[in-house]
């Protein structure tokens, strides 16, 4: 068989493919298939281009493969640090990468009661009261997590900055974007959320049952 006629049924293949990994990716709703069909057209656009010598194919066909395959593996990874997040400490340092710095001074008071919650904090410095509950949050706390989900979205807490610090800042449309981008992300983030709610109940009962016994107490003392 003559090489011009194998090497332009090749081509022809290869178009084909490309052109059905292409068509592909445009019906993904979710990331992670989008930029597994985007490499596989990356891929077999490239070996089309290399009998060619299309030099200019390659050199974009390649910058594209390699940003198709760091987002696949930021969106992989965003899933494994979720959950091992839900099976461990119910840490949220998985959502650093989408975060914004602030800095915060002393008396500063970052959100107030019954106000419109439309971000999440993460504590990295200082100290951080919520006022209401004189609650004084440790380093590494996140706080307005759970007002993502809540059906008004208001803050239950004012929270005060005590001591200067730094503190990272989500907004709930990045969270909700990273939600719809990837379902087992979703999943993954419901649960740990519904776990630290579960924590924060049971936290709650037993400062009720501890201010319970104190006070059957009390009169036995008298």
């Amino acid at each position: 068989m003559d090489t011009s006629h194998l090497a332009e049924h090749a081509g022809t293949a290869g178009v084909l493919f490309a052109s059905i990994f292409v068509v592909a990716t445009t019906t993904m709703r979710t990331m992670i298939p989008l930029r597994i069909f985007g490499i596989l057209a990356n891929t077999v656009l490239i070996i089309k281009a290399i009998p060619t010598h299309n030099y200019l194919v390659m050199l974009v066909q390649s910058v594209m493969l390699c940003v198709n395959s760091y987002r696949l593996h930021r969106m992989l990874q965003l899933v494994r640090d979720v959950r091992k997040s839900v099976n461990s400490d119910l840490s949220m340092e998985w959502l650093k990468p989408f975060m914004t710095e602030r800095q915060c001074t002393a008396g500063e008071i970052l959100f107030y009661k019954d106000e419109k919650a439309e971000d999440m904090l993460y504590i990295v410095s200082g100290k951080f009261k919520l006022v209401e509950a004189g609650i004084v949050l440790p380093v590494g706390a996140i706080v307005g997590e759970l007002g993502m989900l809540s059906p008004s979205n208001m803050r239950t807490q004012s929270l005060e900055c005590v001591e200067a610090g730094l503190i990272l800042s989500v907004s709930y449309s990045k969270v909700e974007e990273l939600y719809v981008q990837n379902p087992a992300f979703g999943f993954y983030f419901l649960r740990l959320a519904s776990a630290r709610l579960f924590q924060n109940i049971n936290t709650l009962e037993q400062r009720l049952a501890q201010q319970i016994a104190a006070a059957s107490a009390a009169p036995k003392t008298a």
